[in-house]
């Protein structure tokens, strides 16, 4: 099994969270993975937005965050 490392601050073994919010809001093609206080910092918002979005991507049924 491959690590996925935070392309920032490489951060190992990722959750399964940060690299679906990644694939979701960067690209479902990139290879470059962030760790949600790296993803956040990224796009300017704060991890406690980032975890409400997850919650409501869930809720939503998107299947990345199965």
């Amino acid at each position: 099994m491959r690590i996925i490392k935070c392309c920032i601050c490489e951060k190992e073994k990722l959750s399964k969270n940060e690299i679906a919010l990644s694939k979701k809001l960067i690209s479902l093609k990139t290879d470059r993975f962030y760790c949600i206080n790296c993803l956040a910092d990224y796009l300017e918002v704060t991890v406690e937005e980032l975890q409400d979005k997850i919650e409501e991507f869930k809720a939503e049924g998107c299947t990345l965050f199965n």
